[in-house]
């Protein structure tokens, strides 16, 4: 289903050209397109796909990422299978970067998302870890580590990313209180509140927050000023932003404002 009835009607796409019409159009019905098929698909160099691409998200018609493209919109996600392999490679740094923050013997809420799922993985050689999860992906990639006991919250499991969400999963979360809540988000805005796309799935998160004594923001650097529709907290909420790139001088400034602890992956690898 094509997204553009979420874009402003007044918006004139006559000034785009007929390549960069059609390239929005696939990314639409498709939710995301890499510019190596776009390039092959329109018989032209990546590099001009690529500056196409930075035309329209200029426009904030699309939401750049390494490797391609997705739509904007704030009302729909894109699909767990292709978020799984949108910047892949910076979710595995960033999680790494977590678990070296994540001591042993500690007590963790681990909630929705591609990112929190790496964390997951990251953990594997962690001792004596108590993880309790609405992610049936998260259960069963813990759970093969012979050191942690995992704990899987009720609810209703949604078929696409085997999330699970609902009031038995928030009344299930109320029952504890944590060390450290790992959370991940689609949107941040400019303002430093926090947004995602399905409210179950926030009101959930916002259980997390209330119920661990430390919260960790666990996502990739696109999600910054993107657009999600449903808020999940203010930034002053979490204790740290785990990142791949650092990010604009507004933003670090209202992160210090909002007393929030910045690690960015891209500066260990320098």
């Amino acid at each position: 289903m094509s997204n553009t009835g979420s874009r402003p009607s007044s918006f004139n796409l006559d000034s785009f050209s007929r390549r960069q019409r059609e390239i929005l159009t696939m990314v639409d019905e498709k939710g995301f397109a890499t510019i190596d098929s776009l390039a092959i698909h329109f018989n032209v160099t990546p590099q001009t796909i690529r500056r196409d691409i930075n035309h329209m998200c200029g426009h904030k018609l699309l939401q750049r990422h390494h490797g391609g493209a997705s739509s904007s919109s704030s009302v729909q996600n894109v699909d767990y299978s292709t978020r799984k392999s949108i910047m892949s490679e910076e979710k595995k740094r960033i999680a790494e970067m977590v678990a070296e923050k994540i001591p042993d013997h500690a007590s963790l809420f681990i909630n929705l998302g591609t990112t929190t799922e790496e964390v997951a993985a990251a953990l594997a050689n962690h001792k004596n870890l108590r993880v309790i999860t609405n992610n049936l992906n998260v259960a069963v990639s813990m759970s093969n580590n012979k050191e942690c006991q995992v704990i899987v919250a009720g609810g209703m499991v949604r078929k696409g990313d085997k999330g699970i969400t609902g009031e038995a999963t928030m009344d299930f979360v109320r029952q504890f209180k944590v060390d450290i809540g790992i959370i991940g988000a689609s949107g941040i805005d400019e303002e430093g509140t926090l947004f995602d796309y399905d409210y179950h799935e926030v009101q959930v998160t916002r259980e997390i927050i209330k119920n661990s004594h430390h919260v960790f923001l666990v996502t990739d650097h696109t999600k910054f000023t993107r657009n999600a529709m449903v808020k999940i907290n203010d930034l002053s909420k979490i204790d740290a932003i785990f990142t791949d790139k650092t990010p604009s001088k507004n933003f670090q400034a209202l992160l210090k404002t909002k007393d929030v602890s910045l690690y960015v992956s891209e500066d260990k690898k320098k």
